[in-house]
């Protein structure tokens, strides 16, 4: 079906000649190729044709950087350099390009330390050292950073004791000596327990006494029997790991900052919230398993680069790079009997998108012709395959101008096919219109909003077929490239047929450079790469010549054939530069036979071609003429 293109474009250029035709921007040679993408953390945002425009639009959002998207250079960021925690806690708000600004932050809050994300370890840190009690009461805002400050404050409060953090000893008071004497002839209320339970000594009516007795129990802790409360505790609640093992425990941040500070990847936690650390701030990860840690994010993506599915991300699980796009795809079946397809897909891997030919625009009054099965989609959708039928017009210009100027013909139509697809509950539509006359762009663009509009009203999905065509006379196509990428979901660029049926030389079904500059094209004239798929070919063409050299005729060959007719006939291949390809030939009944092979590595190389333009996949033309193996490499290229 679709090597018929070519003729019937001939046919449409020479009908269309006298026209008027308006040249579309593409035509007069802007080039609109977007260049670089804006990300938000690892998320795709939006492309430019500039790294000025990229960047300006980046800016607006946090956590964002631009790439170059040929082989995703990185260009530009303004993720954070510095980060500012308080015992333990921070959030994003707190996340500063430079130590300055970090700096001025730390000094709104008491105990603040500032961590260069870049770097191991912290850059400077203050932690309470001392805490003032009245009794046995304290409040959250009685830490101090040094014994000066606290006994600064302990001038306003009488029956006042601090207690030195790193030791957990009571290092200073403000009792008088009668007052002790008085506390120590009061009625005991302090215990002294273990694992929540008494240890069986004496009770203490001063807490002094009872906390140098409890120094004697490591673990223990002092209970006021008359309240219930907790008033001291023995077990040391800052914990130092290396390599995420607990290696040593400490009373206060300072003595376990110190400690940890000796050893390679540790970090300070307590209750679960991390104090300090020098592992990496960056970790690559391969398919959730992390496989090395990174303080720079150009070593953590120039690492992650060499890997398939990685991903880099911040120790506080933040992505901020990845390369888990796979290509997605899409295989046209050429039939609708359901039987074929289900046999077709049984021998594929890795098929997101299944679009056998079910529809088909019967006359020019708009009749749709259905051979649609229900059973199919209940199949497909048990694979896990997404379904989006075909739709074609027969490939009649005739016809099919007719219909584009007929409303209600196009209304029957749309509301016809929309909703046929609802009520089968596929996920969308592939339209392949082709042979249509240049005089019908602006008709053809708008059928295309219509069918569109109406499908995405039912949550369906429109993808479009569009010729690999030549950028000297695309604009004088039906096909607005520019305008229709701006309405549909995908657009498959059928890049076969360079050498076609009604071909005067022979040639390569898809030369690998024609093929590439078709991609090009297709993103100058501003398409996004997420709505471009690379049609394939499983066919080539075998040419017959006599022997005066003249063409005598040709026929297509699928590819699951070319193997068989190379050793049946002892063909022979000399590598053609210019295609890409293994160009084959042998002697038959007075005529040599000629064609240029597809493979499994040519198939490859096309494969090779939209990943290296970050296209979305490909679309191969069509399933059953390959080999069941060919999936295997086409499962691992993804």
């Amino acid at each position: 079906m679709r090597q018929k293109w070519s003729l019937v474009l001939a046919v449409m250029l020479i009908l269309q000649a006298s026209m008027a035709v308006i040249v579309s921007a593409a035509g007069s040679g802007s080039d609109q190729t977007t260049k670089f993408r804006v990300y938000q953390n690892d998320r795709a945002v939006k492309e430019f044709a500039t790294s000025a425009r990229a960047i300006a639009f980046a800016k607006s959002y946090p956590y964002s950087h631009v790439e170059r998207i040929e082989g995703r250079g990185w260009i530009w960021d303004n993720l954070p350099r510095y980060k500012v925690y308080e015992n333990g806690y921070s959030t994003t708000g707190r996340e500063f390009a430079t130590l300055n600004e970090a700096k001025a932050f730390a000094k709104k809050l008491r105990f603040a330390q500032i961590r260069d994300l870049q770097k191991p370890g912290w850059v400077s840190g203050t932690y309470a050292n001392y805490a003032m009690y009245q009794g046995d009461k304290t409040l959250p805002n009685w830490t101090f950073a040094t014994l000066a400050e606290a006994k600064n404050a302990a001038k306003a409060y009488s029956n006042i004791h601090i207690i030195e953090l790193s030791t957990n000893q009571w290092i200073w008071d403000n009792l008088t000596a009668a007052q002790k004497q008085a506390q120590r002839k009061a009625a005991p209320v302090y215990d002294i327990t273990v694992d929540g339970a008494t240890s069986g000594g004496p009770l203490y009516p001063f807490l002094l006494d009872a906390i140098r007795a409890s120094t004697m129990l490591p673990g223990s802790s002092v209970v006021n029997t008359a309240t219930g409360r907790t008033v001291h505790m023995n077990t040391p609640s800052f914990v130092v790991t290396q390599n995420g093992k607990a290696v040593k425990s400490f009373y206060g941040a300072g003595s376990a900052v110190k400690y940890a500070s000796t050893l390679s990847g540790s970090a300070v936690t307590k209750d679960g919230s991390e104090w300090w650390t020098n592992v990496p701030y960056l970790k690559v990860k391969q398919n959730d398993r992390i496989i090395r840690y990174f303080h720079t994010r150009k070593g953590a993506v120039d690492f992650a680069n060499g890997y398939k599915n990685a991903v880099v991300a911040t120790a506080d699980g933040r992505a901020i790079w990845n390369n888990r796009q796979g290509l997605m795809y899409l295989a046209w079946n050429g039939t609708s009997r359901t039987d074929t397809v289900l046999a077709q897909v049984s021998g594929t891997q890795g098929l997101d998108v299944d679009s056998p030919t079910w529809f088909e625009l019967a006359d020019a009054a708009g009749t749709l012709t259905d051979s649609s099965d229900p059973a199919l989609v209940t199949a497909m959708r048990t694979a896990g395959i997404k379904l989006t039928p075909l739709v074609h017009n027969q490939f009649d210009a005739g016809m099919t101008s007719a219909f584009l100027r007929d409303e209600a013909a196009k209304s029957k139509f749309i509301g016809a096919l929309v909703g046929r697809l609802a009520a089968l509950g596929v996920d969308g539509v592939n339209l392949d219109f082709e042979a249509l006359a240049g005089g019908d762009r602006a008709l053809y663009t708008a059928f295309v909003r219509s069918l569109t509009e109406a499908a995405h009203a039912k949550g369906l999905t429109v993808s479009i077929d569009l010729p690999r065509g030549d950028v000297l006379w695309d604009h004088k196509t039906a096909y607005d490239h520019a305008a229709l990428a701006g309405i549909v979901d995908m657009i498959m660029i059928m890049a076969y047929d360079q050498h076609w049926s009604g071909s005067d030389t022979a040639g390569s079904v898809a030369q690998l450079k024609w093929v590439e500059d078709g991609v090009k094209t297709f993103l100058a004239y501003g398409i996004p790469r997420s709505k471009l798929m690379l049609g394939i070919p499983f066919y080539v063409r075998e040419w017959r010549v006599d022997a005066s050299g003249a063409l005598v005729d040709n026929k297509a060959i699928i590819m699951k054939e070319v193997p068989r007719i190379i050793a049946e006939n002892n063909a022979k291949g000399v590598y053609d530069a210019a295609s890409g390809q293994t160009k084959y030939s042998y002697a038959k009944n007075g005529y040599t036979h000629v064609f240029w092979a597809e493979t499994a590595g040519t198939v490859k190389a096309r494969i090779d071609i939209a990943a290296k333009y970050d296209l979305a996949g490909v679309a191969a033309w069509r399933l059953g003429y390959e080999s069941a193996d060919l999936w295997t490499m086409m499962l691992q290229q993804k």
